[in-house]
């Protein structure tokens, strides 16, 4: 017998990435959008309605939309970057009554990215000094980027020498998001470099989380679990 369709919550979809999620769940069998809405727009009752909620709205709404997952007992997965630490401790915590995919980074290709720099950092060791530069568009509010972000702490983690990692930010046109890590060594340099040219991969994997968690218990997952890495 045929699986039914992952009801599926959409929050932020006025934005650029809910408007690209929304385009790619109309061509997805496995997807049904029960709801869609945005900021100022109420959530209980859309977040009733659906198996999972996606979030690429504003970091500000989290609160809100962890209590609504919580009262119904609802699967997220968050895409929305730029969370203070308070924030991504109520994320942490709604994670141990339901199921949540918190990732700085949907593509694929980035989660691969992840993989690499932690090996290299581990490979190269303090021989290798280490630096980090992301472009993305001038739209763009948080600097440095949540994928910034995430490779800083794969490499404060993988490093021992806890060497200092320095992050350039760069914000023009309207690049979708590039991401370099740059290991200089004596006498050699390594790049690791992802160059995303449109948000669909960002949206594809979202998608892909919010089919693969709600099979899921409660706990906090990310992008690399939902791949397998």
């Amino acid at each position: 017998m045929k699986e039914s369709p992952v009801h599926m919550l959409l929050i932020g979809a006025a934005g650029r990435m809910g408007k690209t999620v929304l385009e790619l769940s109309g061509r997805d069998p496995e997807i049904k959008i029960a709801a869609q809405c945005d900021l100022g727009d109420a959530i209980d009752a859309p977040m009733k309605e659906c198996d999972v909620a996606i979030d690429f709205s504003h970091a500000n709404a989290i609160d809100e939309i962890c209590r609504a997952a919580l009262h119904h007992g609802k699967s997220l997965v968050i895409g929305t970057t730029g969370h203070s630490q308070e924030q991504r401790t109520i994320i942490e915590e709604a994670a141990h009554s339901v199921p949540v995919v918190f990732a700085s980074n949907f593509s694929v290709g980035v989660n691969v990215l992840f993989w690499l720099t932690r090996k290299a950092a581990e490979l190269l060791g303090a021989d290798f000094r280490r630096e980090i530069i992301e472009t993305h568009h001038k739209m763009k509010k948080d600097a440095p980027s949540g994928t910034a972000k995430t490779l800083g702490e794969i490499l404060k983690t993988a490093d021992k020498t806890q060497h200092e990692t320095l992050i350039r930010s760069i914000r023009e046109g309207e690049v979708v998001g590039e991401h370099t890590v740059l290991f200089s060594g004596p006498g050699e340099q390594l790049r690791l470099t992802h160059r995303a040219a449109n948000r669909e991969i960002f949206a594809r994997g979202a998608l892909r989380a919010a089919k693969w968690i709600t099979q899921k218990p409660p706990g906090l997952y990310s992008m690399q679990d939902v791949l397998g890495l």
